[in-house]
């Protein structure tokens, strides 16, 4: 069994923070999206008046998933690799 290099551990950890504050950025953006249909009174975002506001921040929202999903699925492939070798 190969240990693990510092740098393979560090890179692995500063991943690890960065999904986990990507985690908390979706839960703010989330916070924002329910406050702005709140405010404009329209919550259905297939509506022509729903906020444009709210709109693009789920957009924000979506596109930080799928970055997270990215990220989760290279902390995977790294650590195959690692238990493989």
């Amino acid at each position: 069994m190969q240990s693990t290099s510092r740098f393979e551990a560090t890179a692995s950890l500063k991943l690890h923070a960065l999904i986990s504050d990507l985690h908390w950025r979706i839960q703010m953006l989330e916070s924002d999206i329910a406050e702005e249909e709140r405010s404009s009174g329209n919550a259905d975002p297939d509506s022509p008046t729903y906020s444009m506001l709210a709109q693009t921040l789920r957009v924000r929202r979506d596109n930080l998933k799928t970055s997270i999903a990215m990220l989760e699925a290279r902390v995977e492939r790294t650590a195959g690799l690692s238990r493989a070798a």
